[in-house]
């Protein structure tokens, strides 16, 4: 199931798998969700399956289903149905899946949420387990893939697209014929079909494109302790925003390494609200906040909520020069940093189609995390350079 951003691949899979698990007539079934990384299921498979559970079996959903957080586990107690996640960075991640077994009934089927982050060894890998003889005539095996369609070029197209079989189904679908899509969500899809016309083909039309120069590749997505104690500093930035998202992330620093720890991200609210909705996750009033200058009524605003929010000075050439700060660091982002993880990976250079060359300025769309990144950049260029300072006026 290729698609665009926002065309509801994820809901509709985590909804079918959800009815299908409950029903008996799929006793014996069971559901094996993959990403690469096995914590970005938390915030991905593991959240829609529980929404899909909520929404169908409302507030008494605990008496049809088990959910366990800690070890992330689901199972319907109507059927015995199991739902597992696992992840395959890893040589061992890839060897614990030849060894999957449930209470009851087999690994039927298998959901992989962003399947181009997968390598085809890896779904090779997946297919092999779903073998022998079914019990119930009404099982099947079934590997159900959602993704955005990056790159013309990724293996995904040339086995499952260009290729046909009767095993093979493919879908196609976009945000334009998700009916629960909000207003606001289509004006920002035109301001990027205007902005970004090849990443409006990949996340707004759901097509085979290229994503080339991007800005970032020197990040990684894993879990860390979020402790303020972890780190050498720790901050809050923030790009104010109110059609376009506005943004807080809290970034930790230590020993070179610039940490996303969490964020905010919010579209078309009054700052009064964003800074209840920032009062009520418990933001730390104590950490300096780098903003963006060019709105000082909104810092005014903050300063006033008792945050220590200050603008980030902008000149000739401060947009590249953060950037070339951040890529001489390694990144780390929590898995629950969804909004920031989804910038980064299509944060990218203008290009000037004539020429066909990128151009040293970032496209001016889908970047709001990105520029409260930048601020956390600016932010610490500057403490450093305050440093030196220290350093020379006292002939060290």
């Amino acid at each position: 199931m290729k698609g665009s951003a926002g065309s509801g691949k994820s809901v509709n899979v985590a909804q079918d798998y959800i009815l299908k698990l409950s029903d008996p007539r799929y006793k014996g079934a069971n559901l094996l969700c993959v990403r690469k990384v096995d914590v970005s299921n938390r915030h991905s498979t593991f959240s829609e399956l529980k929404g899909a559970i909520i929404r169908t079996f409302g507030v008494d959903y605990e008496k049809y289903w088990k959910i366990n957080e800690s070890t992330m586990t689901i199972q319907s107690l109507a059927t015995g149905n199991s739902v597992i996640f696992r992840g395959v960075q890893h040589e061992k991640d890839r060897e614990k899946l030849k060894s999957i077994t449930f209470e009851q009934g087999k690994l039927t089927w298998i959901w992989i949420e962003e399947a181009t982050e997968l390598y085809e060894s890896d779904v090779d890998i997946l297919d092999d387990r779903l073998r022998g003889v079914l019990d119930n005539p009404n099982l099947y095996y079934q590997i159900t893939m959602t993704f955005n369609p990056v790159s013309a070029q990724h293996w995904i197209k040339k086995k499952y697209f260009d290729y046909q079989d009767n095993d093979i189904f493919t879908h196609h679908s976009t945000y334009l014929k998700n009916r629960f899509i909000d207003e606001a969500y289509h004006r920002r899809m035109m301001r990027r079909k205007e902005q970004d016309p090849d990443g409006y083909k990949i996340y707004g039309l759901g097509e085979w494109g290229e994503v080339g120069g991007l800005i970032l590749s020197n990040y990684k997505v894993k879990e860390f302790d979020t402790s303020e104690s972890m780190f050498d500093t720790v901050i809050n930035t923030q790009d104010f925003g109110f059609n376009h998202a506005n943004a807080i992330l809290t970034i930790g620093y230590k020993d070179g390494v610039f940490y996303i720890c969490d964020e905010i991200y919010v579209h078309e609210k009054d700052t009064d609200e964003i800074i209840d909705i920032a009062n009520n996750k418990g933001l730390s009033k104590r950490l300096q906040m780098p903003c963006d200058s060019a709105e000082p009524d909104r810092i005014k605003m903050w300063k006033k909520a008792g945050y220590r929010a200050y603008g980030v000075k902008k000149g000739q050439g401060s947009v590249q020069a953060q950037i070339d700060w951040l890529k001489q660091r390694e990144i780390i982002i929590h898995p629950r940093c969804v909004n920031t993880i989804k910038e980064i990976q299509q944060w990218k250079w203008q290009k000037d189609e004539k020429l066909n060359i990128y151009l040293d300025e970032p496209v001016n769309i889908f970047d709001d995390a990105m520029a409260a990144l930048r601020y956390g950049a600016a932010h610490f260029m500057r403490q450093n350079k305050m440093k030196t300072r220290s350093k020379t006026a006292f002939g060290l």
